[in-house]
């Protein structure tokens, strides 16, 4: 299926490349593949990362806030790192490098989107991160022109869990938000709220 990425920030783009620029900042980085990579590396696939806030019970739309662009970065044929910027009151900056699990989960969750099939006119693919739960997901926008730092998931729309996903959630399977959703709401709604909402 076609999947758009979206253009990230210019600013937050040079501020990505500096960084990795910048002997100092990769020799801070906590992140021992990025250290020790031999050679130019380069920021690929910048996505907009989402927070899922104020999942509540009782058929009241979630909020999302955009809280960084994230890169992957690659060193020859593969993904070692990937870098996150911030929104400061300058404009987006460099926030930091890291690894781990969810670099290649991201890069593997964007394979399988491509694969899907044809749906349509495609998705703009985001991240979507549910912080209670340390879950984070790829959000299959169905709006591909929509504006990357603004919109809430619609009922249509894919996420797909990346690994290590919650207990009970299978990494790496398309849901449709209309369906992963309530599963969620219902994880993170306090069990007094549940009965109230219920009753």
């Amino acid at each position: 299926m076609p999947l758009h990425i979206p253009p990230a920030p210019a600013p937050a783009l040079r501020s990505v490349l500096a960084a990795l620029g910048s002997p100092t900042a990769v020799h801070e980085a906590h992140t021992p593949t990025l250290r020790a990579h031999q050679g130019p590396m380069t920021a690929e696939l910048p996505l907009p990362v989402h927070v899922l806030d104020r999942v509540i019970a009782g058929g009241r739309p979630p909020r999302t806030r955009l809280t960084a662009w994230r890169f992957l970065i690659r060193g020859g044929d593969r993904y070692v790192a990937a870098a996150d910027t911030r929104l400061t009151p300058d404009g987006w900056a460099f926030s930091h490098f890291f690894e781990g699990p969810y670099v290649a989960a991201t890069e593997r969750a964007l394979r399988q989107a491509e694969s899907l099939g044809s749906l349509g006119s495609g998705y703009q693919a985001r991240l979507l991160s549910v912080p209670e739960l340390y879950m984070l997901t790829l959000w299959l926008h169905g709006a591909v022109g929509a504006d990357p730092a603004a919109g809430l998931p619609a009922a249509a729309d894919l996420l797909i869990p990346l690994a290590p996903a919650p207990p009970g959630i299978a990494a790496y399977r398309p849901h449709p938000v209309s369906e992963l959703l309530p599963v969620l709401t219902h994880r993170l709604t306090p069990p007094a709220l549940a009965g109230e909402a219920a009753a």
